[in-house]
This record gives C-alpha cells, structure tokens and sequence, in this order.
C-alpha cells in the first residue's frame, strides 16, 4: 500500500467497504460499473493497493475506503516477460509451485502473490512448454489431461526455465475453495458496508 493510503486508513478508520462496483475481468483490465477504467493515475493507484483481506476477498484501498473486487476469474492475470511473468498490475513473479489446468484449457500458475491465470495470447508460448517425461504433449495428450478428474495430479509439468512444475487438474468453479480466494465478495455479519462510491 502507498503511504498516503495507510496515512488514510489510520485517520478514519471506519469507513463503510464498497461492494458490487469493481471488477477485474481476465484481460487484466480493471472496471468500474462494467466499464474499463483507462485513466492511467487511477489504473496505477488501484495496481499498488490491491490486496486480500483474511476472507479470501480480494480488493482496492481507496484511502480509507476498501472497495471489494469481483474476479472474472482469479485475482491475477500473468503476462509473459522473457522467460518468467509478470501480474496484470507489474508484480514480478519469482516463485510459481504449479500449473493449474482446468476443463476447458485454461491454465494459470499458483505464485508467491495468488492464483493467476495466464493471458490469452501468452497460452500457445506456455502449451508448448507442457510436457510429459521428455515429450512434448500433442493434441491426444492434452484432451486426455483435460478430461481428468478435478483435482486429479497429473503426468504433466510446464517447464519454465530451470523451473519444471507439476501440473493440477483443477475445474473453474472449483478454483477459489482449492486457492482460498472469493470471486464475488459480500459484506460478512457485521461488517459495515455501502453502495456509495466515494466523492
């Protein structure tokens, strides 16, 4: 978090969280009601003080506010950068554990930061580098891999560098009990919460 946030958070401390109006769709790009926000201050605020909270919901400090941010799909997207990634809002990723696959395809990788599912045109780069023992993994392959059980462990491994992670078989909706993470936040008994965005 910026100084000038926690600065803010000290001085009112109780300011009702902000719930259904942000999202974070899987292009990386983060919304306001349904549509993009392109100023590049307030993109670049909100990729500095977006965390998590002990619930699993992900979110952005709005000086004292908390607004609560719906997930697409998980709270990252990872944009390749030469041999390794870097999150949607530019953190460097220095220790991925494991590729996740799902049924449709879609992979991501479990980092020191979150669950992130890889970009759209960073897939065909990371498919090739999906492999069984020495052998890369052809289209029987694949599907064979798709069509395992949720939460099945895999033959497979992505082999990113030196690094050579094993590859989980996980369902979409399964993601966030599996990563501890809430796609559509909601207030929990108690807490204060609003509607109003901040002035």
């Amino acid at each position: 978090m910026q100084p000038w946030v926690l600065k803010a958070m000290q001085r009112w401390p109780n300011v009702p969280a902000l719930f259904g109006w942000l999202r974070l769709d899987r292009r990386g790009r983060w919304l306001v009601q349904g549509e993009p926000i392109s100023h590049p201050h307030i993109v670049a605020a909100i990729d500095q003080n977006y965390g998590v909270d002990a619930y699993g919901r992900w979110y952005f400090q709005n000086g004292p506010q908390r607004g609560y941010m719906a997930l697409d799909y998980a709270p990252f997207v990872l944009r390749r950068e030469s041999d390794g990634f870097v999150t949607h809002n530019g953190l460097r990723v220095a220790r991925p554990t494991r590729a996740i696959i799902d049924e449709a395809g879609t992979l991501s990788l479990a980092t020191e930061h979150g669950l992130g599912e890889i970009d759209g045109g960073d897939l065909a780069w990371v498919v090739e580098r999906l492999c069984i023992g020495d052998d890369s993994l052809d289209e029987e392959a694949l599907a064979a891999l798709l069509d395992l059980p949720s939460q099945s462990e895999t033959a497979a491994v992505l082999a990113l560098g030196q690094d050579r992670l094993p590859v989980v078989r996980v369902d979409a909706a399964e993601l966030p009990q599996v990563f501890g993470f809430i796609r559509n936040p909601e207030p929990v008994e108690g807490e204060r919460a609003s509607s109003k965005a901040p002035d």
